[in-house]
This record gives C-alpha cells, sequence and structure tokens, in this order.
C-alpha cells in the first residue's frame, strides 16, 4: 500500500462545526440543510484537494461510551445536540451513501477510537493518513506518517497539524498532548483535570518531567507550593483525565484498510440529494462530467458586436453590465450584453465605451432596460460620465423583496429559483479567490448573454410574484427609485479631511500608551496585552482572579469575561477601554484612511439594499453607520467628516423615536397615541403609568428603567433580558413588563395577534407590505420557536420604520429638484438623514427637511423630526 493515502474523517465533528459556522439555512420544502451543506462542501474539498485512495467517515454511536464507566460525567457538561441538526444527520449519511463513500460507528465507542485504531494500522504499513476533524482531540495521533487538518472558524479554513508544527505550537510531542489533557482537562468533554492548571502551567510542567505520571511522581520538584498542593490533591483526577483524553487504537472494530477504498460517486443519486436539498451551487460543481446537467446548458446563439448600430437597441432589453470585482466604484467593467425580443449581443468594453449610439441608449428614458442590480450598474456608468436611465426593472431587488431570507441572490441562483436553468455559477465561470480571472472573449460573451437572457426571461414570472404577494406598490413605488437615490449619494460621497483623521490616531496612539503604561505596572511586568495567552496568564496566574471560562486554548480573556471581572481589580477597566480605544484605531481610523478615494478624496461607501429582513439599509467598505458614537473618542471621528464645498455646512435631521410612533399606531393603543398626540415625553409617560406617580414625581431613574421597558417591548424583551439591562432580579423585571402591559393593553393585544398570525400565515408584513417569513414560528425547540415569536412582534415595528425613512430619503430628493436646491443627501444612517448644503439654503431646509420627513407616510401619531447643522458631522447633532 505504499503508493496509498487514506483520508479518515471525524463526521460528527464535522457536521457539528458546519452547523455552527453557516446560517440555518433551509430548502423550498422548510428542511434545514446547513449541516449538509457545509459538511459536503469539506467533503468535496477533501476529495478535490487529496484525492485520498481509501476513505472513511467515522461516527459516534451514542452519548454512552466506556469511559462513562470510568467518569460518569464524562462529556456531561454539553448541551443537547440541536434538533435542527440532528434533523440534518440522516441526510448527511445520505450524501455520503451517494458518494460511495463507506461510513462507519461502533457500539460504546467514539468516532476517534474508530479513526485511530484505523490510524495505527496504516501507520505500521507506513501508508500517509490525514485526518480530518474540527476537534484538537485527535493531534494525540499525528506521526511521522499521520497529519491532522483542523477546520478552524468557517468550513473550508484548515490549520495542518504534523509533528512539527505541534512541537512548534505546544513545545510538545503528539504523545505529550494526553498529558496535557491529564494536567489541565478539557471543558467541551467535561474532562476535569487539575483545577488552576492551564495550558501553559501543562507545557511548563511536560518540558521538565516528560509526562503526567512523571511530574506526579516529581511533584516535590514543581516550583510552586501552591502547585504542588494542587498537583497532590488532584493526582488521581489527573490520571483519570488522561485515561479519559486517550483515543483507543485498538478499537474492535470489523474493518479493515481493504474495506475503505474509495469508489466512484453514484452521480445520479449524488444529483437527486442535491436537488432535494437545493444545493444549486454544488450541483454546478459536479455536472461538468455529468451528462444530465449538461444536457440542460442548451447552446445560445449570439452576437459579438464590433459595431453598434441603432437598429440593434431596440425600446425595451435586457441589460448586463458586467462587473467582477465586489468594489464596483474603482473596478473595471469586463463586458456588455444586451438581450431583447429579437437580439442576443455581447459587447466588448471598450467598443460600448467608445460608442455614441450606445450612451445615447443608456441614457434615454424612454429606452426601457431590465437589469439585476441597478444601482451597481447605474454607479459604475456614472465614474464614466453614463447616466444609466430609464431602468423599468431590477431582478436583484425583485429577488431580495420576494425572499428577504435568502442569502443567494445572484443572476443564477434566482434564475434557477424560476426554472430557467440555462446559466453557470459566476465562480464556474470566473473561477474563485487568487484563481479568479476573466476567461477568453467567447466564454464571457456566451456567460453574459446567459444571464441577459435569464433576465429577460424569468422578468414577467417574478413581476407576477410581487403581484401575486401584494409587492408590486412596494417594489415600483419605494426599492426601485430608492436604488437610484442610493446610487447618486454613493458617487457623490461623503469628504474627509484626512488631516484631521491622521491627528486623531496620533492622539489615540498616546492615549494608549499611557494606559499600556498603567497596565504593565498593575501587572508588575510588560507583556503583550492582545496576546489572550500572555493576558490570561497575568489575570488568573499571576494576579489569582478566577478563570470565567476556558477554552481549549487555556483562558478565555474576551469583552464578556473582562466585564464579569470588572470589579475585581482596576486594571480590567483599563483593559477595557484599551481595547476599544484600539478598535477605534484599527477599524475606523486606519480603515477610514485605507478607503478614501485617490482622486475625490472621499469615501463613497457601498449601501446594501438587498441583504437584511427587516428592509433596513446597511453600508460597508466602510461601515458608516456603525462609528460607536457613544464613547466620546468615537463621537468625534465625525469631525473628519465635512462638506466638499466652500461656505456649506453638514445638514442632519432624525426622526424622534419613530419605532414607538410605528407600534402606537399598529397597536392603536389608545394611551399611546394619546401620549404621542399631546407631545408628551413617552417614557415619562410610561414611568408614570407603571410606577402610579405623578409627572412632578418621576425621578431620572424611574425615566431610565422606562425607556429601556419602552425599547425592550419593541424587541419582544424577556423578563431575563429587562433584568439584566437595568440590573434588576427577574421577578422585578416581570413585574414592569406586567405593569407596561396593564397601562398600555393594546401593546398587550398586539403582540399576541402578531404571534397567531405569523402562525396562520409563516410571515408578518409592515405597513407598506414588506414581509418576513418565519419558517422557526412553530419550531419544536423552545428557544429557536421563542426567538420566531420575538421577531414577528419587532418585524412590522422595525421594518415599517425602515420603510417610511426610505420613503422620506424619495420624497426628499424630489422635493430638492422641485425647489432647486444644491443641498446633496448623502448618508442615511438608521433613523437619520445626513445632507450638505450650501449655507445659503439652511433657512429653507429647516422649514422643508421637517415637513418632508413628517409626512413620508401618516399614521395615527405624528412623526416627528429634530434637525441640527454646522461644519462637520459631529456639529450637526
Amino acid at each position: 500500500m505504499s503508493n496509498q493515502k487514506i483520508v479518515l474523517i471525524d463526521g460528527n465533528s464535522i457536521a457539528y462545526r458546519a452547523f455552527f459556522a453557516l446560517p440555518l439555512l433551509n430548502n423550498d420544502k422548510g428542511v434545514y440543510t446547513n449541516a449538509v451543506y457545509g459538511f459536503t462542501m469539506i467533503l468535496m474539498k477533501v476529495l478535490e484537494e487529496e484525492n485520498p485512495t481509501h476513505i472513511l467517515v467515522a461516527f459516534d454511536a451514542g452519548k454512552t461510551t466506556f469511559r462513562h464507566q470510568t467518569f460518569s460525567e464524562y462529556k456531561g457538561g454539553r448541551e443537547k445536540t440541536p434538533l435542527e441538526l440532528s434533523e440534518q444527520l440522516p441526510f448527511i449519511r445520505e450524501v455520503l451513501d451517494a458518494f460511495n463513500i463507506p461510513r462507519y460507528e461502533l457500539e460504546q465507542y467514539e468516532a476517534d477510537d474508530i479513526i485511530g485504531t484505523l490510524a495505527k494500522q496504516a501507520e505500521k504499513e507506513k501508508v500517509e493518513v490525514k485526518i480530518i476533524t474540527g476537534d484538537k482531540d485527535l493531534l494525540q495521533l499525528v506521526s511521522d506518517y499521520v497529519t491532522v487538518l483542523h477546520t478552524k472558524k468557517g468550513i473550508t479554513d484548515v490549520e495542518v497539524y504534523d509533528v512539527e508544527k505541534i512541537k512548534e505550537k505546544y513545545q510538545l510531542t503528539p504523545k505529550q498532548i494526553i498529558d496535557m489533557k491529564g494536567l489541565m482537562g478539557d471543558s467541551s468533554d467535561n474532562i476535569p483535570g487539575v483545577p488552576g492548571v492551564g495550558e501553559k502551567t501543562a507545557i511548563k510542567l511536560l518540558t521538565q518531567f516528560g509526562t503526567l505520571e512523571n511530574t506526579l511522581d516529581s511533584v516535590h520538584e514543581v516550583s510552586g507550593k501552591k502547585l504542588q498542593e494542587k498537583l497532590i490533591e488532584h493526582k488521581e483526577q489527573a490520571l483519570m483525565s488522561k485515561q479519559l483524553a486517550t483515543i483507543h487504537c485498538d478499537a474492535p472494530i470489523d474493518i479493515t484498510l481493504q474495506d475503505i477504498n474509495r469508489k466512484e460517486m453514484n452521480k445520479e443519486n449524488v444529483i437527486k440529494i442535491f436537488k432535494e436539498l437545493g444545493f444549486t451551487s454544488l450541483l454546478e460543481r459536479i455536472g461538468d462530467a455529468d451528462e444530465t446537467s449538461q444536457a440542460e446548458f442548451a447552446e445560445i446563439e449570439y452576437k459579438i458586436v464590433d459595431e453598434l448600430s441603432e437598429a440593434l437597441l431596440l425600446d425595451e432589453a435586457a441589460l448586463v453590465v458586467e462587473i467582477i470585482d465586489e468594489n464596483y466604484h474603482e473596478a473595471d467593467i469586463v463586458g456588455f450584453s444586451i438581450v431583447n425580443k429579437k437580439e442576443k449581443l455581447y459587447i466588448p468594453t471598450e467598443i460600448a465605451l467608445q460608442s455614441a449610439i450606445f450612451k445615447n441608449w443608456l441614457e434615454d428614458e424612454s429606452k426601457k432596460k431590465i437589469v439585476f442590480d441597478a444601482k451597481q450598474a447605474m454607479t459604475a456608468l456614472k465614474w464614466r460620465g453614463i447616466s444609466l436611465k430609464g431602468v423599468e426593472f431590477d431582478l436583484l431587488i425583485a429577488s431580495y423583496l420576494l425572499n428577504p431570507s435568502e442569502t443567494a441572490h445572484e443572476i443564477t441562483d434566482v434564475a434557477k429559483r424560476y426554472g430557467y436553468m440555462n446559466i453557470h455559477a459566476d465562480e464556474v465561470v470566473y473561477g474563485k479567490g487568487a484563481k479568479r480571472k476573466v476567461p477568453s472573449q467567447d466564454e464571457l460573451a456566451d456567460h453574459l448573454v446567459r444571464k441577459a437572457d435569464a433576465i429577460f426571461q424569468v422578468k414577467d414570472q417574478a413581476i407576477k410574484h410581487l403581484k401575486d404577494n401584494n409587492q408590486y406598490d412596494l417594489f415600483r413605488n419605494l426599492e426601485l427609485p430608492l436604488s437610484f437615490i442610493l446610487s447618486e449619494m454613493e458617487y457623490t460621497g461623503v469628504m474627509v479631511d484626512i488631516n484631521r483623521l491622521e491627528k486623531m490616531g496620533q492622539e489615540l496612539d498616546v492615549q494608549l500608551k499611557e494606559i499600556e503604561e498603567k497596565i504593565y505596572e498593575l501587572a508588575g511586568e510588560p507583556f503583550n496585552i492582545n496576546s489572550p495567552k500572555q493576558l490570561g496568564a497575568i489575570l488568573f496566574e499571576k494576579l489569582q482572579l478566577p478563570p470565567v471560562k476556558k477554552t481549549k486554548t487555556g483562558y478565555s480573556t474576551s469583552a464578556d469575561v473582562l466585564e464579569k471581572l470588572a470589579d475585581m481589580h482596576e486594571m480590567i477597566p483599563l483593559l477595557l477601554h484599551y481595547r476599544q480605544l484600539g478598535k477605534l484605531k484599527s477599524t475606523y481610523i486606519e480603515g477610514l484612511l485605507k478607503v478614501v478615494h485617490r482622486d475625490t478624496s472621499k469615501i463613497h461607501t457601498r449601501f446594501n439594499q438587498a441583504l437584511t429582513q427587516t428592509g433596513r439599509l446597511s453600508s460597508t467598505e466602510p461601515n458608516l453607520q456603525n462609528i460607536p458614537i457613544r464613547m466620546e473618542e468615537g463621537r468625534k471621528i465625525r469631525q473628519a467628516f465635512i462638506p466638499s464645498e466652500e461656505d456649506w455646512v453638514i445638514f442632519a435631521a432624525d426622526y424622534s423615536q419613530i419605532e414607538l410612533r410605528v407600534l402606537a399606531h399598529i397597536a392603536k393603543d389608545e394611551k399611546l397615541i394619546e401620549a404621542f398626540r399631546e407631545g408628551k415625553d413617552i417614557h415619562t409617560k410610561t414611568a408614570m403609568d407603571v410606577f402610579h406617580v405623578d409627572e412632578k414625581d418621576v425621578t431620572p431613574n424611574m425615566r431610565r428603567q422606562a425607556k429601556a421597558v419602552n425599547f425592550g417591548i419593541i424587541y419582544g424583551i424577556s423578563d431575563f433580558g429587562l433584568s439584566q439591562n437595568l440590573g434588576i432580579t427577574r421577578k422585578e423585571a416581570a413585574k414592569f413588563i406586567e405593569q407596561y402591559f396593564k397601562s398600555f393593553p393594546g401593546v398587550k393585544k398586539y403582540m399576541d395577534e402578531i404571534v397567531l398570525k405569523a402562525k396562520e400565515n409563516g410571515y408578518v408584513t409592515t405597513l407598506l407590505n414588506r414581509r418576513r417569513y418565519l419558517p422557526d414560528i412553530t419550531s419544536r425547540n423552545f428557544n429557536v420557536r421563542s426567538f420566531a415569536e420575538r421577531t414577528a412582534m419587532n418585524t412590522p415595528i422595525q421594518g415599517s420604520a425602515a420603510d417610511i425613512i426610505k420613503k422620506a430619503m424619495i420624497d426628499m430628493v424630489e422635493r430638492l429638484k422641485k425647489e432647486n436646491l444644491k443641498t446633496r443627501l448623502l448618508l442615511q444612517v438608521h433613523d437619520e438623514l445626513i445632507f450638505e448644503a450650501p449655507k445659503s439654503e439652511i433657512e429653507k431646509l429647516t422649514k422643508i427637511v421637517p415637513e418632508v420627513m413628517e409626512n413620508a407616510i401618516q399614521l395615527d401619531v405624528p412623526l416627528k423630526v429634530d434637525y441640527s447643522y454646522g461644519p462637520t458631522w459631529f456639529d450637526a447633532k
């Protein structure tokens, strides 16, 4: 077997890793598929990259193993396998069977023991073995012939462990990994180890004494009286822990290496299960050699245009402006395609951009264009001096409105949902990662024409679907015109004072240095504050703070852990502040400087219109909605955003308590409506009702608590959540919520009714008919169902608020045009609109901006808008 390669896969570990790495996906029948999808991705990657001659997937047979006889609490701390994962394990087995890959499990033994037994057999025969796992327990099997491929974050990020890597990372041999587990334990398997001994101490002991047994025999040579005492007191526990952590390489398995030789997959069965699970992109990957799949890819006839004439460009056509780089502000257009009722055309970029006939057609409002992602096409063309007009339909926006929870919104995915199968996924044509490149002209032309053809063919079905859902008005009058405005905002960009940003970075450096020195002083030594390992050693070994949580690599020093220790040592608040400032510097100061456009000195963020399930906009590259303004230093970053012209100012207008006003309208609660109509402070009014006091007796603390209840109710907060927010008992929090619902019975009625409605329909809607589907609303899992119920309560409120501000943006741009003002809309940040305006137009803006925004939609309560302006975004607060 000398030229053979064996791959052994830890089935449960990889399934578990895939489940938590990917969002909960489900196919059109509502079956969860994320674990199966992730598992299959890893499997196919292994088959392609490793090309094994022998392969096996090992599974755990059940919860009880022979290790439980040694220690009944073994793996006792583990949470129950989520039902959503358990339901997918049979599908994973089906996928393996379709691929003709042997799988094996053995009563009373774990997958690790099966893998260990086969690995040792292979090692004796001097055969190369690769073990694929998400669990580091298997590192003990590493040898000159055995390598472990450990999946880290995500599903395809792999760390390779051979003998050298283990030595480099742990300063140990593979066999000593078991001794290390004996000393430090393993919280994930509930292996106790020796209390207070972490990875660092365990490695130090093993470097000195070699094995756990030698350490225990030489305990009086161990430095540190406290550690000696712990080792003596917990000797038996340490030995038992080593025994529990040891993989048994002589499990009574009834398979041999000859039984796991790799066979050809049953392509028909693989296609069948992939179609059943809705794995379109994976079908593509196996489809190249598949006749049934190839048969669907009928030839498509088209012309490659070398000279454009008006006769080729009709009054209505599907248009593709192809960009393969995510940053379409800077990327090249790789080609154009047009499909109309007579022609299918591919137009090379240089011909398209030099043709006056084509430019006139693109800019002619009367020539109707059907596109996919109008915002991207319009913005890319704007950078080339072309103003795309006449966009009649955007398939991306339609798909997003119809399937807001769907993450796959590429043309290929959408087309295939409507039965247009005659198209490849982009990654098949362009490759991915480092291998991504533009193919030959013929291949590119074929791909782009298929894209335009798909848009042209499925448009009518998508429009019918929107009309059937009562969402065509939402598409036509809100989302489509909004995409044109967002394109203009992206292209306009926001001017940045680079010198101010750089100065802020220098100021933060000084602050960080000062905090660093204080931390070193309190620690009694300098160390790498950003190293969890070194920080853990200082906090939990040197300063003897109680470890809150352990990870596989040692002590956890995450923010939530530090917050729990905040009152125990003066170093902790400094560490938290140090991290906040460090993030501010790297993410926001350095991050913003990186994305300033070299030609315009502006930041051109990209607004995501087809992303969130609530309908809210988000922004990326950079995310300007997330600047942490609760910190003074974070708020100051807004000083760097300035007007782009002399004698202009930044003007900001934001809705006051829009979500609570929407709640009052949707719930039809008389008291809430009355409070808003009378212009009362809603948090004071809630405090009066909940605490049964007069307005003059409402204390600042009462108002703060009422505010937490008001906003908590919007998000379906539980007594536990409210108790955490306010630092009170669950009983007190439950009383608050009960009192709130007594005071505002309309809100309680709305909450109950919307959940029932969601269970009946499977979705909820906003005031403008945006939908959010909630397949988990009938889940048998309490936590999953509860989350879906809270989402049902919140989405109509949050989604309607998002619809209102989108409508305000459209009305506002229209009004600015009508009034012939130079003012420009720059940004939308949650409930706020940011403009830049000449000082001469400010007086007019103070009247028309609130007027337009407050009348974007008519509610039973008035909408209220606050505004301010100043020389920077910071000053417009």
